[in-house]
């Protein structure tokens, strides 16, 4: 069953120790912050305001003790995407309390090939993230509960092989 983002908003809202998130796509620039990503490769400078009020929402959340992170899936070299959202995004996002990871898959295989983006709140609801061949975002499905334990087995494997965020960027980053 398709969702609206109302109800992956709801859990997002309602979650209360920890939201993970996997991402698994090179580009979802048909997604939102579409107009910051025309800016990003025109060479415009980033906005003050770039993504506030995602860092509001998460600073509300990490400034009462819960853990919001997310491994990103990747390989190098870089799509001209994930420089705009690893170089503007996640820097910005970190302010909030963000925290990320990275799963380069560029010299090893894929240990979540066929793994679906998904949100992971509390390991005891899973929305899964659906978008089409270009990254556009088409809405979101809230999995039945006993699928929950899958999920998390995901998310432990992609943390297992990933690295943070921050010394991959410093290996990697543009």
């Amino acid at each position: 069953m398709t969702t609206s983002s109302r109800a992956l908003g709801d859990l997002f809202d309602t979650f209360r120790h920890e939201a993970f998130r996997l991402e698994t796509l090179d580009d979802y620039s048909k997604s939102g912050n579409v107009d910051a990503y025309h800016a990003f490769v025109a060479g415009e400078p980033q906005p003050d305001d770039y993504n506030a009020g995602w860092v509001e929402k998460l600073r509300s959340h990490t400034g009462k003790g819960k853990r919001v992170y997310r491994v990103h899936i990747l390989r190098r070299p870089l799509t001209g995407y994930l420089r705009f959202e690893l170089g503007w995004g996640y820097q910005k996002n970190m302010s909030g309390g963000e925290e990320f990871f990275i799963l380069d898959i560029t010299d090893r295989s894929n240990p979540l090939e066929d793994v679906p983006d998904f949100w992971l709140f509390d390991s005891e609801s899973v929305a899964v993230m659906n978008y089409d061949g270009t990254g556009k975002y088409l809405g979101s499905e809230v999995l039945p509960p006993e699928r929950t334990a899958e999920f998390s087995g995901y998310r432990d494997a992609a943390l297992a092989h990933a690295e943070p965020f921050t010394d991959w960027w410093a290996k990697y980053g543009a």
